[in-house]
This record gives C-alpha cells, sequence and structure tokens, in this order.
C-alpha cells in the first residue's frame, strides 16, 4: 500500500477515536500529538505539519460541545483537514479535441521519467487516446532506446532518432507526423533544476513546443526537497502539473506529496507500482479516504470501468445471481480480478475491506489460490469446464497431474465451487444477516 505506515497511524488515531466514552479536550491534544507524529515519520515539512494540526485542534475544540455526535464530527474534521492539506480538488488533465494535445515531460536525473512516460501512454490508450511519444533526451546515450523499448511493449508510436544531439531538431524533424495523433508526450532530458545549460534547452524546447501540459517527474524519495525543485522548474518551463513516482514503499512520501501541493503546480498522477499500469489519477479525497481506511469506491469503479468489459460484465454478473455458472464462467471473473491489479490493492479501495486488518500474508495466500486454479482450470476439457458435475475420481487425479498440483487442489476449487452455487441460491428471499451468520467461516475464498 502506498505510504503504509501513515496509513497505519492514521487509522489507529481513528480507531482511539472510536474506542472512547466521550470526546474533550485532553482527547484531542492526544489525537493532535498522534497525529504529528506519523506526519512527521513521513518526512512532512514541520511548519506544515503544526499548521494542519492547529487547524484541526481549533475546529474541534470550537465546534465539539455543538455536534450531536462527536465522535463522527472528530472523525470528519480530521478527514476534511487532512484532504485540503493535500491540495482539496482533484485536478484533471482534459485532452482537448486539437491534434495532437502536447504533454512536455521534464524531472530530475533518475526520477523515472521515462518509465512514467510509458505510463502515462498506457494511461491515455486504455481510455480511447491514439498515443505517441518522441524522446528528446539527447544527453544520456541509452535513453532513446530505452524509451522506444517502453512504448514498443505497449503498442505506443515513438519518434527518436539517435544520432542528432539537438533536441529541437528532432523535435522539428518528425513535426508532420503528429497531426495523425490525439496525444503526443515529449521526453526531455533529465537535469539538475539549477543546471543552467539545461534549463536554457528546457526553456528553447518550451518556447518551441507550446506544450498545453507541463508536467515535472519527482521521485517520492526525495521527500522534502520536492518543494525547492518543483519551484526551480516552475520558473523555468512554468510547470502545469506533478506525478510523483516511486509513492510505494517510501517513507518520504508525505514529504513530497506535501510540498508539491503547497506550491501551485497541482499533483495530477502518482506512481504506485513498478509495472506499466501502476499509475493514478490523484484525487486528494479519495487519498486520504484510502489512507483513514476508508476505501475509495470512485478509484475503484474507474478502475473497472476501464480494465472490464462492460457487457461481458452484466452477463457474468447475470448467471451469478441465477446460479447459472460454470467452471468457464468462474475461470472469466478470475481473469477479470487479475486485470483489477494485486487483491490487497482493490481490498483497500473496498469501503470497510480497507479497514478490516486482513493480514497481509492472508492476502498473499488468496492471490496463490487464484493462480492455482486458473492452472487447474486450464487442465480441464471443455466439457468438464461447461459442466463441473462431470468431474469423478479419475478425471480430478488427471487434471491434478496436468496442473502439477495436488487431487486436494482440485477438490477444493470443485468445493468453492458448489458452496458458491448453494450461497447464491440461498440469497433468493433470504435474510442476508443470517445468511452471512451461517456461511461465515465456511466459504474461505
Amino acid at each position: 500500500m502506498v505510504l503504509e505506515k501513515l496509513g497505519e497511524s492514521l487509522k489507529e488515531t481513528l480507531r482511539k477515536i472510536a474506542r472512547s466514552s466521550f470526546v474533550d479536550k485532553r482527547l484531542i491534544e492526544e489525537l493532535v500529538k498522534d497525529i504529528q507524529k506519523a506526519l512527521l515519520r513521513a518526512d512532512v515539512n514541520v511548519k506544515l505539519v503544526l499548521e494542519l494540526t492547529n487547524n484541526i485542534k481549533k475546529r474541534a475544540v470550537d465546534e465539539i460541545t455543538k455536534q450531536i455526535n462527536p465522535r463522527e464530527f472528530l472523525i470528519k474534521v480530521v478527514y476534511e483537514e487532512l484532504v485540503k492539506f493535500l491540495g482539496e480538488e482533484k485536478e484533471e488533465i482534459v485532452i482537448e479535441n486539437k491534434k495532437p494535445f502536447k504533454i512536455m515531460m521534464v524531472g530530475l536525473f533518475g526520477s523515472g521519467k521515462t518509465t512514467t512516460i510509458g505510463k502515462l501512454a498506457k494511461y491515455y490508450s486504455k481510455r480511447g487516446k491514439k498515443v505517441a511519444a518522441i524522446g528528446l533526451d539527447v544527453h544520456r546515450p541509452a535513453a532513446p532506446e530505452q524509451l522506444k523499448q517502453i512504448c514498443d511493449s505497449i503498442n505506443v508510436k515513438c519518434f527518436i532518432d539517435k544520432k542528432e544531439k539537438n533536441a529541437l531538431k528532432i523535435y522539428k524533424e518528425f513535426e508532420k507526423e503528429y497531426k495523425d495523433y490525439d496525444l503526443l508526450i515529449v521526453d526531455t532530458a533529465g537535469r539538475d533544476a539549477l543546471s543552467k545549460d539545461l534549463i536554457e534547452e528546457i526553456e528553447e524546447l518550451n518556447h518551441y513546443i507550446k506544450a498545453d501540459e507541463r508536467l515535472l517527474v519527482l521521485s517520492a524519495d526525495i521527500g522534502q526537497a520536492a518543494q525547492a525543485q518543483a519551484e526551480q522548474f516552475h520558473k523555468s518551463v512554468n510547470v502545469t502539473g506533478v506525478i510523483i513516482t516511486k509513492l510505494d514503499g517510501t517513507a518520504k512520501g508525505g514529504g513530497a506529496l506535501v510540498a508539491c501541493s503547497t506550491t501551485g503546480a497541482k499533483i495530477k498522477f502518482i506512481g504506485v507500482g513498478e509495472k506499466v499500469d501502476a499509475l493514478e489519477s490523484f484525487n486528494p479525497k479519495g487519498f486520504v479516504s484510502r489512507l483513514l481506511g476508508m476505501g475509495d469506491l470512485e478509484a475503484l469503479l474507474e478502475k473497472v470501468n476501464v480494465e472490464l468489459d462492460e457487457e461481458k460484465t452484466k452477463d457474468l454478473g447475470k448467471k451469478f445471481l441465477k446460479g447459472d455458472f460454470n467452471f468457464l464462467d468462474l475461470y472469466e471473473q478470475l481473469e477479470s480480478m487479475k486485470k483489477l491489479g494485486p487483491l490487497n490493492k482493490v481490498m483497500e479501495m473496498i469501503p470497510g475491506f480497507s479497514n478490516a486488518n486482513i493480514p497481509k500474508d492472508m492476502l498473499e495466500v488468496q492471490e496463490e489460490k487464484l493462480k492455482k486454479w486458473k492452472f487447474i482450470m486450464q487442465s480441464m476439457t471443455k466439457e468438464e469446464l461447461e459442466d463441473p458435475e462431470t468431474l469423478t475420481s479419475e478425471r480430478i487425479d488427471r487434471i491434478a497431474k496436468g496442473s502439477g498440483l495436488k487431487v486436494s487442489d482440485v477438490r477444493e476449487l470443485l468445493k468453492q465451487y458448489r458452496q458458491s452455487k448453494k450461497m447464491v441460491k440461498m440469497l433468493k428471499g433470504g435474510d442476508p444477516e443470517k445468511l452471512m451468520k451461517k456461511f461465515k467461516g465456511k466459504v474461505k475464498f
């Protein structure tokens, strides 16, 4: 999870509110200290931490006595102030109907800019845009080839010229072809924001290209230094937005997030993993909601809409509701889940589940189980997939050998299938609470 330690600390703060007999000034002081500690551990600037917690304290103390439910109000105050802290409103890039819409990428050496171009290209390709990229990093020898390899892997056109050492000449060389694309992503050389010659080069490119968006790519591990870098790049090219990479697995991510939100350039995207589809549009409300264990339905629904075939999902849904599904349908469901990403990342977007304290190792076991089931189903005949009840002991033995797994694994899948069908039949007209109690502990997904 992104900023896992910060999220756990903040969730514990909310649990403390929920467990309290009553809300008083002493509890508010205690919670403010907990939030301060959590944010400072995430490398957030001390001055900004004090500003945030003073706002929480003032609102809570001034208004708590007027509230019918003080606990809910206190949680609401923490949520709203954290959202404000991270930029408040979501700021999306709207690709206008002009060909091409241009996004110029700038950033420091080693910030993950080239990889992020691949992620951004994939993001917009999935949303129906015809995307191309151009490599103008003439200072790092391997940069053009690296960009081309990334673009080839996602079927995106990439313009490069390995021999030319003038970035502006490379851009002009392919200029007639850009109009065939909805979006052109421009890669520039990684640089130190204070390097004069490279700053002159990027200013020249910026003046000629006239990009619609100029995105600064910053690595989360630079922490609070992000603010100074953002301000310097903003002076040079008038940065319109920021993408923060490597946000998963770093304690300093909080510093980078907050530092950027205090400048004029808002965060547009965050990188949440190494894979090419591990890029999310940054929404402060959803991000804070996920940190606090409240889920992020908006992000989950967007993922479902982009990744899954709507008609196929509707048909599958009807089949499952009727209890009229077989292994082929189950297989398609598993494939759909795989497209949504790792199980733990999907779980943290679902309200309730994200705060359920499900151990990491348990989720990893479920991931492994889904993989096993897929191998088992790949070893079945069409007849067996369409009618799981035809599975005799002999057939189960054959499937186990064919999949390289145990007979018990095949029987577990069959058991899960039968229990799922049984549950769906009982759900028709049943009392949900009684059914949940009856099936608690029986169905092990």
